[in-house]
């Protein structure tokens, strides 16, 4: 006998486990996207892992570590491929975006909506199981706009106490590079004007002494201007008295142009 009271009833139920169902699967999904950690914890992970944080004064730590948790709540980052990522990774992605612009006031990546992690290197079209995986991070294009792609060992492997680069702080200034709408060498989302001139003579001069054999830097820095840009900021962030000692002129316009010398 049809009952429509028992229908409705029917109805009513799986129209609310289907609701239920679908709200716990997106809460699960996006559970570990978008973070909140404590700050205790955050501070944790800077001060034991991270040596540029641990070189600055209280005011500007804490400007870092607000940074650090804005970026985790606006950045979605996901592990992909089985990659085993943990908040500590979490804090170190976030940690290589703030460096590069922790001495502006305003600052955004505003061409960054996701960071994909993988649990080794890849190759160009992002295997992991490729026999020739050589890359260790990657600034999206094309369908993979506004992502970048990182290796999580080599993330890891940036933060190590004798690591002279970071791939990490790497990709983020080639983000910087490209917030003018060109991978070019010239931040111009940064750089004054009247730097331009003299960072392009001396990245040119660095980049033939390179290319002859005659230089500290390693050779991937000479492939082009976007690379020397990102290869010496990874040198200026990781150990700038060592690239204050070899290269003075660089150094000085590399503090120029991330604003370290009004602070």
């Amino acid at each position: 006998m049809y009952n429509p009271y028992l229908v409705t009833s029917v109805i009513f139920c799986v129209g609310f486990l289907l609701v239920f169902y679908v709200f716990k699967s997106f809460k699960r999904k996006n559970d570990h996207v978008y973070v909140n950690l404590p700050s205790s914890f955050v501070e944790k992970v800077l001060s034991d892992r991270v040596r540029f944080y641990r070189k600055l004064s209280d005011s500007e730590k804490d400007i870092f570590r607000e940074r650090v948790q804005y970026f985790l709540k606006r950045v979605k980052i996901s592990a992909e491929k089985g990659a085993n990522l943990k908040d500590d990774d979490r804090v170190l992605l976030a940690a290589s975006a703030t460096i590069p612009l922790l001495h502006f006031e305003t600052w955004a990546y505003e061409n960054l909506d996701e960071v994909i992690v993988y649990p080794d290197y890849f190759d160009e079209r992002f295997d992991t199981e490729a026999a020739h995986k050589n890359v260790a991070g990657m600034v999206g294009s094309g369908a993979m706009n506004r992502k970048m792609v990182l290796s999580l060992p080599a993330l890891r492997d940036g933060f190590e106490q004798y690591s002279v680069g970071n791939t990490a702080v790497h990709e983020f200034v080639h983000l910087i590079d490209k917030a003018d709408g060109e991978v070019d060498g010239i931040p111009e989302y940064l750089i004054p004007k009247d730097l331009i001139k003299p960072w392009l003579e001396e990245m040119d001069r660095t980049i033939r002494s390179i290319r002859d054999g005659d230089s500290t830097i390693r050779a991937y820095a000479a492939t082009n201007d976007a690379e020397f840009l990102a290869v010496l900021s990874e040198y200026f962030f990781s150990k700038p008295s060592r690239l204050k000692e070899d290269y003075p002129e660089l150094f000085e316009l590399l503090d120029k142009i991330y604003n370290r010398t009004q602070n």
